[in-house]
C-alpha cells in the first residue's frame, strides 16, 4: 500500500460525517481517536470508517475529497450506502 492515496469518511459518535485524505488510514484514524487529528473531530470519537476510496495520485485523491465535501448529507449517505451494497453482494 506504499503509494496508495485514500479518501475516507468517518462517522463520529454525534452521527456527523467527516471526510479526509491520507496515505496511511490506520495511523490517521489513530490520530483522530487521540484528539490529534483534524480540529473538527476532536471530542467526537469514537469513529467508524464508513467509506474509503483509493487513488493512484495525491492530486486525484484531494480532488475527490473536495468533491465529497461539497455533497449534501443525503448525497454522502447515498455514497456510503452504495459502497456497502456493493461490498455485501460480493
Amino acid at each position: 500500500m506504499a503509494n496508495t492515496h485514500l479518501v475516507y469518511m468517518l462517522k463520529c459518535k454525534d452521527n456527523t460525517l467527516y471526510t479526509g485524505y491520507t496515505n496511511n488510514l490506520s495511523h490517521r484514524v489513530m490520530m483522530h481517536e487521540s484528539g490529534k487529528g483534524a480540529k473538527y473531530t476532536r471530542g467526537r470519537g469514537p469513529f467508524e470508517v464508513v467509506h474509503i476510496e483509493d487513488f493512484p495520485t495525491k492530486e486525484e485523491a484531494l480532488r475527490r475529497e473536495y468533491e465529497i465535501k461539497q455533497l449534501s448529507r443525503a448525497e454522502k449517505e447515498e455514497l456510503i450506502g452504495a459502497k456497502r451494497k456493493k461490498c455485501v453482494r460480493k
